[in-house]
């Protein structure tokens, strides 16, 4: 069968004593406040850049051309700019950057530290970034920014797949997504109020407000417990149990401690996961900690993220209209990622990825269809109530696929497939290959909208029938596997099996007899 068979709880995954605890539940809630960081970032910035007075400050040429209009004769260049991109894309960079740094600290230091230390980061750049009188500051704040979710996308999602119990594993992950979709709400309606303040210094506000966002994950990493194992990979064999107990809210904990306790000493064995994760045994998590997060970005849905006023104002909508097509399409995000967090233990990742996909494609032909029937080849055209409320729908409709499928299963699927030993080093690949091509899509893409016009919808669009075949081909279901059993996914996978020997589900497969005996 394309895509592997089946494998749920019943399936092999061992079935673990316990239930579904308060405490776990609050803890995950607590720590997926980090992703309102990047949420509130990637909201932020785009109707940042669309505010005047900003413009007028940092970047009077942007300003001067879009006001000037026998210097923009197309609707499809009236934002070019390399440096005013490069305000939106250095925090990726540095994010990149930051997410190596992050693997380490995480696997020495446990996962709160590195989220403490993240949020710590956010907080001194949003500072910087509020108070800042040139562009030299600004960049710096944003690099501090970057810091801060390198480490927050690097350790959020393994401490919450580390936390949850497997059979709500997919729902309390999928909570980082929905506070990186609550975070672009937020700042989408941040942003259309501070536009209207008068004096020209709404943009500070925007900009200085991410201090909250920080502050929550900062003081929240400072109450979170750490992970059984992050506690046992230390060293702390009873403490691990306790927390376990703790958190499974059972005193019998013996198989499910037994299994991070093996995991744990396989880890110790590995002195270099780097150089580890680069074995056969390992291609299959390699590969799709690449693969998952560059697709997710060649979606193209941070065009619509991190430039959406700007995307709205430049195909004619007016000033506040942009911004409130901005909320619109937020708010659309936000409840579009409840599906996903009702489905993704439900019905399994590979059905939410196959819709979502076909989804996108449909609505990406729609809007460059539009646009091009509009604006042509020249950029030269209007939008009438009726084009503009249309071409809003498709884009909402785009939005939507992505909010339910892409979006949290890009963060949820990397954290869930790979085994202690290697982690830390993939989910660092994770975040890097997805900060690397962020800082790409960010940087070129006003400048891919002005040269490839309505043909950048068609661009992404032809990714996405990509990603989507390689998902039905090569990405096995893993909802309500536990994450230390997930080798027996990949050994039940048509193509994957050849790189997983057979010791590594011999020993799961004898203990799941043991239990049953």
């Amino acid at each position: 069968m394309a895509g592997g068979g089946f494998v749920a709880q019943q399936g092999g995954g061992a079935s673990y004593e316990g239930r579904v605890t308060a405490f776990v539940v609050c803890t995950c809630l607590i720590a997926a406040t980090g992703g309102l960081l990047f949420g509130y970032d990637l909201g932020i910035s785009g109707g940042v850049t669309s505010m005047e007075p900003f413009l007028k400050k940092f970047f009077p040429s942007v300003f001067a051309k879009q006001n000037d209009a026998a210097k923009h004769e197309s609707e499809y260049c009236k934002f070019d700019s390399q440096l005013l991109t490069l305000f939106t894309s250095s925090l990726y960079l540095a994010a990149l950057v930051a997410s190596f740094f992050a693997s380490v600290v995480t696997r020495i230091f446990g996962r709160k530290v590195s989220m403490f230390v993240g949020g710590l980061a956010f907080l001194v750049g949003s500072i910087l970034n509020g108070v800042a009188m040139n562009v030299a500051v600004l960049i710096i704040g944003r690099l501090l920014l970057g810091v801060g979710v390198g480490f927050a996308n690097q350790s959020v999602p393994v401490y919450l797949s580390e936390m949850a119990p497997a059979k709500i594993r997919g729902a309390l992950n999928i909570g980082f997504q929905m506070a990186i979709t609550i975070g672009i709400l937020v700042a989408g309606l941040i942003n259309y109020g501070t536009a209207k303040i008068e004096g020209g210094w709404g943009w500070r506000v925007s900009l200085a407000l991410a201090v909250v966002p920080a502050l929550v994950m900062t003081l929240g990493a400072i109450v979170l417990p750490d992970t059984p194992n992050s506690i046992l990979e230390r060293g702390h064999s009873e403490k691990a149990r306790q927390m376990l107990q703790k958190v499974r809210g059972t005193q019998n904990v013996d198989d499910e401690f037994q299994d991070l306790v093996d995991a744990s000493e396989a880890a110790k064995k590995v002195d270099h996961p780097w150089r580890n994760i680069l074995q056969p045994r390992y291609r299959p998590q390699l590969v799709l900690c690449i693969l998952i997060p560059f697709f997710q970005q060649l979606t193209g849905i941070n065009v619509i993220m991190f430039y959406a006023p700007v995307l709205f104002k430049t195909l004619g909508f007016g000033d506040d209209a942009s911004l409130m097509s901005a909320v619109i399409s937020g708010t659309v995000n936000v409840l579009a990622t409840i599906v996903s967090i009702y489905s993704a233990d439900r019905y399994g990742r590979r059905i939410l990825f196959l819709e979502g996909g076909v989804q996108m494609i449909i609505s990406q032909f729609a809007v460059g269809i539009t646009i091009a029937l509009k604006f042509g080849l020249n950029g030269e055209g209007t939008l009438s109530k009726s084009d503009a409320n249309f071409l809003l729908f498709l884009i909402c409709v785009y939005v939507a696929a992505f909010a339910w499928s892409w979006g949290p299963l890009g963060w949820l699927v990397p954290s869930e497939i790979c085994p202690l030993e290697i982690r830390s080093a993939g989910q660092a690949i994770n975040v890097a290959v997805n900060m690397i091509f962020t800082f790409i899509i960010a940087q070129v893409f006003l400048s891919m909208l002005c040269h490839m016009k309505f043909g950048l919808f068609f661009f992404f669009a032809a990714f996405v029938i990509i990603m989507t075949i390689v998902i039905y081909f090569f990405l096995p279901e893993t909802k309500n596997v536990p994450i230390e059993e997930m080798n027996k996914v990949w050994k039940q996978h048509w193509f994957w099996a050849k790189y997983i020997p057979d010791e590594a589900v011999i020993g799961a497969n004898r203990k799941v007899e043991q239990r049953d005996a």
